[in-house]
């Protein structure tokens, strides 16, 4: 099955801010475009340890994410690096970027429903 990215389902869409979300077969994939000055902090509270519960494996499209491990290492991905990150981690976005992940559907629905909540 093969989907365009705009055709995929909207999950956030609040200004510059866009994700969009869906699950195929027993992974899920999110496309993201965060603006400049973005922290995933806010969005993260309430789930374990205020992190994001899923590994993800990813590439960044524009722009650079920074993200903190569980462990408070730091690592930065640039545009056309591919990553992989552990759960138990959260990230910012100093200049903005575009990213796709890919990770296992519960953790990936578990952050899923709580943007829902989160964003309205």
């Amino acid at each position: 099955m093969a989907t365009p990215i705009e055709d995929l389902p909207i999950e956030v869409d609040q200004g510059e801010m866009q994700t969009r979300y869906i699950e195929l077969g027993d992974m899920a994939v999110r496309h993201a475009r965060v603006p400049a000055g973005t922290d995933f902090g806010p969005v993260l509270q309430g789930l374990p340890d205020d992190r994001c519960p899923s590994p993800h494996w990813g590439i960044v499209l524009e722009g650079s994410l920074r993200l903190e491990h569980a462990d408070g290492t730091v690592e930065t991905a640039n545009a056309g690096e591919v990553y992989y990150w552990p759960a138990g981690h959260t990230a910012t976005s100093a200049g903005g970027a575009v990213f796709l992940e890919v990770g296992p559907v519960a953790p990936m629905r578990q952050f899923h429903d709580h943007a829902l909540r989160v964003f309205g």
